[in-house]
């Protein structure tokens, strides 16, 4: 049996690092596209000898808030010349207060437009390599996002405290992209699912005010290895059935009644192909 691929984005710390070592114990090939690999301690390896030599992890640079190095990204991922199995979208960024490099609101460009640009240039591959799936890591934050998308706004930095707002928003995208990618898919044997990792203790709000920080520590928050058993439950087990769906605690979750609305959902994936077509 061939061994199976996941291009995985934002892998080298948080829940991503911890997906990586986990598809990485199951055999797989892992493509970690981001900043950089994630770095193993030596209980790590002694635990794991198969991570010793990290000849199935293997890495692509990738700026999310570029959309030139994401088409970059996706060619050299083309040009090796492997099966897709998984598109693993888990990076993300929080209480940022800035624009990407092509004048897109951060978190929105980071979190969904980016990762929007991907998937669209790997969708052949995927295709290809069906049965096959792409998992969105989305929030549960998405909640916040009430008013859905204000789409005059989305080429202005935030002005909201701690760009909470923002990344409410771009949650929302992600949950709404999942949802229409999965009925564009369907036919084609590709699951596509979204999902609410848990308030995980993790590097996302880094770049949040240093001051704002010492609040996060004081809800309760799941280890990243808590937090990653609901990716691993869409990459690994969740039936194609219910591709489409947001999920939480390994299993369907209700999304917010606009995360439901498909007609908004529609208009998304207008604009972000708009926007991204110069790099198709």
């Amino acid at each position: 049996m061939s061994r199976k691929v996941a291009l995985l984005t934002g892998g080298s710390s948080g829940i991503g690092r911890v997906t990586v070592m986990r598809l990485l114990d199951e055999g797989w090939h892992v493509v970690v596209a981001g900043r950089k690999l994630p770095n193993f301690s030596a209980q790590e390896l002694s635990e794991r000898p198969h991570l010793m030599g990290q000849a199935n992890l293997s890495f692509l640079p990738l700026n999310l808030a570029d959309l030139g190095s994401v088409r970059d990204c996706a060619r050299a991922f083309l040009s090796m010349d492997l099966p897709l199995d998984a598109l693993v979208l888990n990076a993300g960024v929080a209480g940022v207060q800035g624009q990407t490099k092509q004048g897109i609101e951060f978190a929105f460009g980071v979190n969904h437009l980016g990762h929007f640009l991907l998937t669209q240039l790997l969708l052949e591959k995927l295709r290809h390599s069906a049965p096959s799936r792409v998992v969105t890591v989305a929030s549960r934050a998405h909640h916040f996002a009430r008013d859905g998308i204000e789409w005059s706004k989305l080429h202005q930095t935030s002005q909201s405290w701690f760009g909470v707002k923002d990344y409410a928003v771009s949650k929302l995208a992600n949950i709404w992209f999942s949802r229409s990618l999965g009925k564009r898919l369907a036919s084609d044997n590709v699951s596509c699912y979204s999902l609410h990792p848990g308030v995980v203790r993790t590097g996302i709000w880094r770049y949040a005010p240093a001051w704002f920080k010492p609040v996060l520590g004081v809800r309760s928050m799941l280890t990243p290895e808590e937090g990653a058993m609901t990716t691993l439950h869409c990459i690994l087990h969740a039936p194609q059935r219910e591709t489409g769906l947001y999920y939480a605690n390994c299993r369907p979750a209700i999304p917010s009644p606009v995360a439901l609305n498909d007609e908004e959902a529609e208009k998304l994936w207008v604009q972000s192909l708009d926007i991204c077509s110069a790099w198709l």
